[in-house]
């Protein structure tokens, strides 16, 4: 794209400009590498400071900031927000070399799927299946037998959709990630593990986001659920059973185990792990690597192994750090009386 100037930016982000409404920019970068043709931002005061140590001349800031060093100032109301509309004004991403259904796609005769769909390289749709308007398959997609689609989806190259889950509108499935395989059952007959049949699917609200090389597994009998706005990071395990509810943020390499339930606005942070048949409550926080093995309250915070509300856990936490000084006083205190260490 050829270089723009500060005044068009600010008409794109609608904010203010502050300085040379001439000055142009090639380039959106964020200040560790901005270089001297680049836009760049300062998302609140507390980064203010950097730009003076920043060579780029035009920078995105929040409203009432003060001149900075003769660069061209852009102030708005949300900076990263305008940022973001930024580059994707100065770095448009490329459109896609094909339109419709690629020629090598797979589509079972009784499949429904509208004219505007995308359907890439060697995708494969499913006897029965249903897609919505709008939808994009990748390269390699594998959508199953009877399954429905939203409007809008996007499935990235790779990622499979097993018979018959259900995805909501504007669905966002990132690479490698598999919706609906076998949950985890077996019983144990005769000295053997034998298989319990997974006969359930899989319910993916709208507006959800699904990270790469995810696995949610489908439920025994009903549906594994995944809650309408929930967004999963790369790397998580979600057991048959489970439902998460609505506006979640489960973060990489998280492991829920089988029919673990959460309320709304749900916050588990990376690596941790939960026992079965769990329930976390409405807005509550789950720390990194914590072990939850019992259910977790209304607005709670947890952290550790096991999971502890978190003002007792930095008690712990803190009692620890003291157990090297009070075993020396303990024998401090032991050698004074006379008593011999153990």
């Amino acid at each position: 794209m050829a270089a723009v100037s500060a005044l068009q930016i600010a008409q794109w982000v609608s904010g203010e400009i502050l300085g040379d409404a001439d000055r142009t920019v090639e380039r959106a970068r964020p200040m560790n590498t901005a270089t001297a043709t680049d836009l760049t931002f300062a998302e609140n005061p507390r980064n203010l400071a950097l730009l003076l140590m920043s060579v780029a001349p035009v920078a995105i800031v929040p409203p009432g900031t003060p001149a900075i060093g003769g660069r061209t100032l852009i102030l708005a109301r949300d900076p990263l927000g305008a940022f973001i509309t930024a580059v994707e004004k100065l770095h448009p991403r490329p459109k896609p070399s094909f339109r419709g259904v690629h020629p090598t796609a797979i589509v079972d005769p009784t499949a429904i799927v509208p004219d505007d769909v995308e359907l890439g390289p060697h995708a494969v749709v499913g006897e029965g299946t249903k897609i919505g308007r709008g939808a994009k398959l990748g390269a390699g997609v594998v959508v199953g037998h009877f399954c429905t689609l939203g409007d809008e989806v996007t499935i990235w190259p790779n990622a499979v959709v097993y018979d018959r889950c259900i995805i909501g509108n504007r669905v966002v499935i990132h690479s490698g990630t598999v919706i609906g395989a076998d949950g985890f059952g077996y019983r144990t007959v005769a000295g053997k593990h034998v298989k319990v049949p997974q006969l359930g699917h899989v319910e993916i609200g709208d507006d959800v986001e699904i990270g790469a090389n995810c696995a949610i597994d489908r439920a025994t009998f009903g549906a594994t659920v995944v809650g309408e706005g929930t967004k999963v990071d790369n790397l998580v395990q979600i057991a048959h059973n489970v439902v998460l509810g609505r506006h979640n943020l489960i973060v990489s390499q998280v492991g829920i185990a089988g029919s673990c339930t959460t309320g709304e606005y749900v916050v588990i942070g990376g690596q941790a792990g939960m026992i079965d048949h769990l329930h976390i409550g409405d807005r509550a926080m789950v720390g990194a690597q914590t072990g939850i093995t019992r259910d977790v309250e209304v607005d709670a915070r947890i952290l550790g192994t096991p999971g502890l509300l978190q003002r007792d856990q930095m008690r712990i936490w803190v009692t620890t750090r003291k157990l090297p000084e009070m075993l020396r006083d303990l024998q401090a205190v032991k050698k004074k009386l006379g008593m011999e260490e153990s």
